[in-house]
């Protein structure tokens, strides 16, 4: 598999990765007192990482539906 395709289906799994973080992020915020701003700002971040990695993802040609039995054809 190149390198593309590759991204093509790691960029999918980061997004989803980042999001759980950032819900994350904001169930602690509510928890943490001073520290709530910084929390959701953490998570406002990751977020704008992902837009970025949306934004990469769509240059791919958008998500690659990996299948390890098709894996000698890629």
């Amino acid at each position: 598999m190149n390198d593309f395709k590759k991204l093509r289906v790691l960029i999918p799994h980061w997004i989803e990765h980042n999001e759980e973080h950032a819900r994350e992020f904001q169930v602690w915020s509510h928890k943490s007192g001073e520290l709530a701003r910084d929390l959701l700002a953490a998570g406002d971040s990751i977020m704008q990482a992902n837009a970025h990695l949306a934004a990469a993802l769509a240059k791919l040609g958008g998500p690659l539906e990996y299948q390890a039995s098709h894996e000698e054809n890629i």
